[in-house]
């Protein structure tokens, strides 16, 4: 494996507000070639990070979406036996059925270590997995090696990708693997932090319209028996359906009225009970 050189000037993207805390630990996960481990609840970013480390450092982007019942194998390779069964049965394939290498597929990692240009892997809400998959993988990240056991050949990274490793919080991650990442919380955005955001993708959004959306979206958050809270992406989709309403104007919102709920609330029950708090124009 190439020694990869190390990247350390992200300071967020374009559309990506970061703090500097969360800058100096991806920098630092990536000097140190660790992998970068993010908590937080759903709609914190934690995902949109490494699109934004993509973007920023000009890598291409692989994403591994972590299933419940996904085994690590799938992660690294696939072996499509079935296609090659039928080549062999019905012989209208140009393919030479005695090699099997030429049915071999990469799995999302597998692709990251074969790739010709550094990437970033990203990893999305481990916690689905069970701890033999998540420790195993590990394994396989710490050595930058896998072996692809229908041919005996070991697959090495050409170049070690950017590992970012994403968690609700769902299920405990076992001790091994917690030791072997650098981690980091990221916390739900503050109005004051969540403006910046808006600001960033509304930059043309007036004052009065950007103070009113956002109070009441932290008021609709303060609901207690919400299961799923509003989060960043559903206000951003909110603003945009606001500003499409010809007839909306932000004083409405200062009088209770709160329209399309549905693109804040996703959840039957979460809407039935927004709604009516609303109705009822109890403080929020």
């Amino acid at each position: 494996m190439a020694k990869a050189k190390s990247s350390t000037d992200f300071r967020g993207a374009k559309k990506y507000v970061v703090d500097p805390e969360l800058a100096k630990i991806v920098n630092i996960s990536i000097g140190l070639e660790m992998p970068l481990l993010l908590k937080g609840e759903p709609g914190t970013g934690k995902t949109m990070l490494a699109h934004a480390i993509a973007e920023t450092l000009k890598m291409p982007l692989i994403v591994l979406n972590v299933k419940s019942n996904m085994k690590l194998v799938e992660a690294l390779y696939q072996y499509d036996t079935l296609t090659r069964l039928n080549d062999s049965r019905f012989g209208d394939s140009k393919r030479d059925v005695s090699r099997i290498e030429d049915y071999i597929r990469m799995g999302k990692i597998g692709q990251a270590f074969t790739a010709e240009n550094r990437t970033v892997l990203l990893i999305d809400e481990i916690d689905k997995a069970d701890t033999d998959f998540q420790d195993d993988m590990l394994d396989v990240l710490d050595q930058m090696e896998f072996d692809i056991i229908e041919i005996d050949k070991t697959i090495s990274a050409r170049l070690r990708p950017v590992i970012i490793i994403t968690s609700n919080a769902k299920k405990d991650l076992s001790d091994p693997f917690l030791g072997r990442c650098n981690f980091h919380h990221i916390a739900f955005p503050d109005p004051e932090a969540m403006r910046e955001i808006i600001r960033v993708h509304f930059p043309d959004l007036g004052a009065e319209m950007a103070k009113s959306v956002i109070s009441t979206f932290y008021k609709l958050r303060e609901i207690d028996v919400v299961e799923k809270k509003p989060a960043t992406r559903e206000l951003i989709n909110w603003i945009r359906a606001l500003e499409l309403d010809p007839d909306f104007q932000p004083k409405l919102l200062a009088q209770g009225e709160v329209p399309y709920l549905g693109i804040l609330f996703k959840k039957s029950q979460d809407y039935v009970v927004a709604n009516e708090v609303i109705r009822r124009r109890r403080p929020y």
